[in-house]
């Protein structure tokens, strides 16, 4: 399986494509901020064919490319119900005062918008994507798992990252259903390999063992720092 990525803007927010091979049909997960030019490149690099574009929740350094995506090559977006409303509104996804820095933004769903349901299998581009509900860092925010080989790859969004785990501090926050979902996936193989929307990806059982906020699955207090 090709995996391939970059990080998107400056939000720095990880844009990925993932195909069976190079020349290949592919799906592309979180197109970001100013992240048109660096996925052309990406995608005649590897001969490429986006069908679809996978949304692991609605924060605008996520989607904020995804409607020139979606409309440059004909394709749907999936995005889970209860965070489409920012693909059209992003300000709701911030506090009032740091809302109102996107008040003149203004972004579109794409014409083609498909939504995502836990346990749902998304068979695209040649492959076989797992949806997994896991709010907290959004009420909409889901990871996908594809099989690759012995093992498995997580696209885990703003849920897990290399040593630390996503904020709960904005609207649609919830700390208690971020540990909840923290403790799901916990529940996946150590090997399996963690693709985060920031940073250098990382695996289950490195972030089990070391990840400070993942000790007993319930940290006294969630970060208010990052993204």
């Amino acid at each position: 399986m090709l995996v391939a990525g970059f990080p998107a803007g400056s939000f720095q927010t990880n844009c990925y494509v993932v195909a069976p091979a190079a020349g290949e049909e592919c799906v592309v997960v979180d197109p970001g901020q100013d992240a048109v030019e660096d996925l052309d490149a990406l995608l005649r690099e590897h001969r490429l064919k986006p069908v679809a574009v996978l949304l692991t929740h609605g924060h605008i350094d996520h989607v904020w490319s995804v409607a020139p995506v979606c409309g440059a090559r004909d394709v749907p977006a999936w995005i889970h119900p209860e965070d489409r409303d920012l693909l059209s509104d992003p300000a709701k996804g911030f506090p009032p005062q740091a809302g109102q820095a996107f008040g003149g933004l203004k972004l579109s769903e794409p014409d083609d918008v498909r939504e995502l349901a836990d346990g749902a299998v998304l068979s695209l581009a040649g492959l076989e994507l797992t949806v997994e509900h896991r709010p907290g860092h959004t009420r909409g925010s889901v990871t996908f798992r594809t099989p690759v080989e012995d093992s498995q790859v997580l696209f885990a969004g703003d849920l897990l990252f290399a040593g630390s785990i996503g904020r709960t501090d904005l609207p649609g926050g919830d700390y208690a259903a971020m540990l909840r979902s923290l403790a799901k996936t916990l529940t996946l193989p150590d090997e399996t390999t963690v693709l985060p929307g920031h940073g250098p990806q990382t695996t289950i059982g490195r972030e089990r063992a070391t990840n400070p906020f993942l000790r007993d699955v319930a940290p006294h207090a969630g970060p208010t720092r990052g993204l």
